[in-house]
């Protein structure tokens, strides 16, 4: 079941449907249009019908969970005749809404991949790992639940990770210097226009964008090397020991507005539009519909733009698109109606933003060496060495979701990007650069790879062939534990950012996790 047939849902659809490994049987979106198409696409348009049977389309997951426990009371009742019912879902709403669908869909002991991030309030993420722990325990089974952190999944990241840490070709790793760069316009109309701009209505930027960069990093350098043995289970994760974090919206605020612009609050009524950068007429028009582009981020604008160019032809989608930019709000307008929606016409100095646009983490771990009786074959202080890793999120870069980086260790170094992982050795000089095979596109990559990953495991633990745990760890490569960390991490991180501090682990483990959840029922 796919909940929210948006631009992430269709995602993971794709490659499910694709694969024939598993079959799609319902959708939930609050859009009449989108359930249709996507039900079309992948449910009972394969089969040559026109519309849903009852249990194929929901308006809502409310209505959902509402249908599925009467399905199950019918069942148990003897009412109906045997039903499989739905094995897993992909929760892909609001990331507001994460949370509320994952707490929802726990009891009735589903399968779930929840796209990240899993939940924008810290105590939210602690409610989503008690309920699924709460859950476990009435079931007295673990079920499988991941989330989408796609970066561990792409042919570069899987490549770079069998070097570092199975191959261990460049020794210990000292240090690790990692950058995304978001790019000057995708920042704009995500992040100071669009629905990820406020931290009230939304959360941190380092959240919204980059936690899966900071999962990326613990992934790296934390998690056991080949977390898919049985070994690997056994031996505790390599975790940071302290962190401090420095941001703010250093660019997109109004002390930085060209004073030629005046008192324009947009962009199509500003004097200095045709020679500013930021302008969204040169962003959503210029540089896209009149190139052909009508996906994202024309379509998250005027979200049947390729209806109008098809139907009406290319003046009338430009003229659909100028109207929907030269909306525009004032002093009058009523904070819920702001606050409810994006405003891609709004000078990016004049809109409401608050986040982060550009914002660096420190990390540092201390050596960690294992007890001797640890079931492991090598030292116990073998790649559990003191280290340091850096973040730097970007906004202002030509490069448009790039990500790249250096990591230096005790017997050579690597830069790594996109597209080739290149390794020095420091003793020879060799330089040894390894290609990455993927699509053009890399996001198909690392789409697929998780959306499958999560299918075979839920396949295993439904034949019987592994329990949700072991299942986890091998098509997954990960613990529940290890998603939720991640998830922590970033408050961490942004609790010291805002405190100006550099806080320890184990302190602000304790006051923030352990407590929180002893107080939920769980103890961890």
């Amino acid at each position: 079941m796919i909940i929210g047939a948006g631009y992430r849902g269709l995602a993971y659809a794709e490659p499910i449907h694709a694969s024939g490994e598993g079959v799609i049987a319902a959708v939930i979106d609050t859009s009449p249009f989108k359930r249709q198409a996507f039900g079309q696409k992948y449910i009972w348009g394969p089969d040559g019908r026109s519309g849903p049977r009852k249990g194929e389309s929901f308006a809502s997951w409310e209505d959902y969970i509402s249908y599925e426990k009467n399905r199950r009371e019918r069942l148990h009742a003897g009412e109906v005749q045997s039903d499989p019912g739905i094995d897993a879902a992909f929760v892909c709403v609001l990331d507001e809404l994460h949370a509320a669908v994952v707490k929802a869909l726990a009891p009735l002991g589903m399968h779930i991949m929840c796209e990240k991030p899993i939940a924008t309030r810290l105590e939210d993420v602690l409610g989503i790992y008690a309920a699924l722990a709460q859950s476990w325990k009435a079931l007295h089974h673990q079920t499988v639940f991941a989330a989408g952190y796609v970066l561990r999944y792409s042919p570069a990241n899987m490549l770079l990770r069998k070097l570092v840490r199975d191959e261990r070709v460049i020794g210990d790793v000292v240090s690790v210097e990692h950058t995304d760069t978001i790019g000057w316009w995708h920042f704009a109309h995500s992040y100071v226009r669009g629905n990820w701009r406020k931290e009230a209505t939304s959360a941190p930027s380092l959240l919204t964008k980059s936690c899966h960069d900071i999962d990326f990093l613990l992934w790296l350098l934390c998690s056991p090397s080949g977390t898919q043995s049985t070994s690997a289970a056994l031996i505790p994760p390599h975790l940071p020991s302290r962190v401090t974090s420095m941001g703010r919206a250093h660019f997109f605020r109004s002390s930085r507005k060209p004073v030629a612009a005046g008192n324009a609050t947009n962009c199509l009524s500003c004097p200095v539009e045709s020679t500013c950068l930021q302008s969204a007429k040169k962003i959503y028009l210029d540089r896209h519909l009149a190139q052909g582009h009508v996906g994202k981020p024309v379509n998250q604008v005027v979200p049947d733009i390729e209806d109008v160019l098809k139907t009406s032809g290319k003046v009338k989608a430009e003229e659909r698109l100028l109207d929907a930019l030269a909306e525009d709000y004032d002093e009058k307008t009523p904070a819920v109606v702001v606050d409810s929606r994006s405003w891609y016409g709004r000078c990016v100095w004049e809109s409401d933003n608050d986040v982060c646009d550009d914002q660096v983490v420190t990390m540092e771990w201390d050596d960690d060496p294992l007890p001797e009786s640890s079931e492991v074959n090598f030292g116990p202080v073998h790649g559990r060495t003191a280290k340091i890793a850096q973040f730097h999120m970007v906004a202002l870069s030509n490069e448009v979701g790039g990500r790249k980086g250096r990591i230096s260790g005790t017997a050579g170094e690597i830069l790594y990007d996109l597209n080739s992982v290149q390794v020095i050795d420091l003793l020879t000089g060799q330089e040894t650069v390894h290609p990455v095979d993927q699509n053009d596109d890399i996001r198909l990559d690392r789409d697929k790879e998780l959306a499958l990953g999560f299918i075979r495991a839920v396949a295993k633990v439904k034949g019987g062939g592994m329990d949700a745990k072991k299942a986890q760890r091998v098509y997954l490569d990960c613990t529940v534990e290890d998603l939720i960390r991640s998830h922590l991490v970033v408050f961490w991180a942004e609790a010291a950012r805002k405190n100006g501090k550099v806080l320890g682990w184990v302190d602000w483990w304790a006051k923030e996790v352990e407590t929180k959840l002893k107080e939920m029922g769980v103890v961890v």
